[in-house]
């Protein structure tokens, strides 16, 4: 029976020295910013809505929609960071930073579904003219553009990250939108052009399928373990390969552990295992010094992948409720 205790998810996922140091989790983000946002933005996307409809107006009801999602984009980021800061786990050892990145995804589908819908209606609105209360929607969008520099501004001051900055891009998005909705009201109320209401619709549906595709990229880069933004692939590897001891390198493999946190895997074919330590730590320095790489996982093959002799290099074992000396 051995004396040492199981490991626990706590030593398992503990930096030691010579290990990267950044966390499997967001520690700190504001929240308060978002949640003061998310009710603003909540409460006057209902009256919006009530009175978009009430008003006949395809402007207002756009930017009424395009404020409830939003909302949806605001409460997401909340629900993300909420749980973005929990630790890693026996079952997520990577943690749940990747749920902000995931919020901002579906935010982005739910943006594109609405882009497709005010452009259908538009269509509709172009063939076949509906009257619309321009003075009601003059007043109506006058008030959300003031709502939604107020909401901008309080993100603004927040902690960014991708969610956050996904949220104020939408905000923006919508701040022209009710610019849009304004003129709208405004040409109606005094020429009574009943078109330029779903004109203008189609120009809001453009402003958000400008703003959200970025977003989308971005996310959906960071969700499929893309190569991060910066780091040059097909660079690093040669870099590696240029270190002295190192013969080449393959299996690599690098990508964002968590927004800003790039990490690296691969195999490195090496002489003898005895030159092991000098060469992986030549590669560490060069990998962060070169490309701000920290969290390095390396294994060492010799020439053709053939195993090496461990007899010629033993490494102290640290073991689980033992400190690294």
């Amino acid at each position: 029976m051995s004396d040492h205790a199981a490991p626990t998810s706590e030593h398992l996922h503990a930096h030691l020295d010579g290990d990267a140091q950044h966390g499997h989790f967001i520690e700190a983000r504001s929240q308060k910013a978002l949640a003061a946002a998310l009710a603003l933005t909540l409460l006057f996307a209902v009256i919006e809505v009530v009175t978009g409809f009430m008003s006949n107006s395809l402007a207002l009801i756009s930017d009424a929609g395009h404020m409830v999602t939003d909302a949806a984009a605001l409460g997401l980021a909340l629900l993300a960071q909420l749980i973005a800061k929990r630790p890693p786990s026996a079952r997520h050892s990577f943690g749940f930073v990747r749920a902000e990145a995931l919020a901002a995804f579906v935010n982005c589908l739910a943006m594109l579904a609405l882009v497709a819908w005010i452009g259908w209606e538009a269509a509709q609105r172009l063939l076949h003219p509906e009257p619309v209360q321009g003075g009601v929607v003059l007043v109506v969008a006058a008030i959300g553009a003031g709502i939604n520099i107020l909401v901008a501004w309080i993100l603004s001051r927040g902690t960014q990250s991708i969610n956050t900055r996904a949220a104020l891009v939408n905000v923006l998005g919508d701040l022209l939108g009710s610019v849009a909705a304004i003129a709208a009201g405004g040409i109606i109320y005094l020429t009574n052009w009943v078109r330029i209401d779903p004109i203008l619709s189609i120009f809001v549906a453009l402003l958000i399928l400008r703003s959200t595709w970025g977003i989308l990229r971005e996310s959906y880069h960071f969700l499929m373990e893309g190569v991060p933004h910066g780091i040059d692939y097909l660079q690093v590897g040669a870099d590696v390969a240029e270190v002295d001891g190192v013969l080449s390198v393959h299996d690599l493999h690098v990508w964002d552990m968590s927004p800003g946190h790039p990490a690296l895997i691969g195999h490195l074919e090496i002489r003898s295992l005895a030159e092991w330590p000098t060469v992986l730590r030549a590669v560490k320095e060069m990998l962060l010094a070169r490309h701000g790489i920290d969290h390095v996982t390396l294994q060492p093959e010799g020439p053709d992948g053939q195993p090496l002799d461990a007899s010629l290099c033993k490494p102290a074992l640290t073991r689980p409720g033992h400190a690294r000396r």
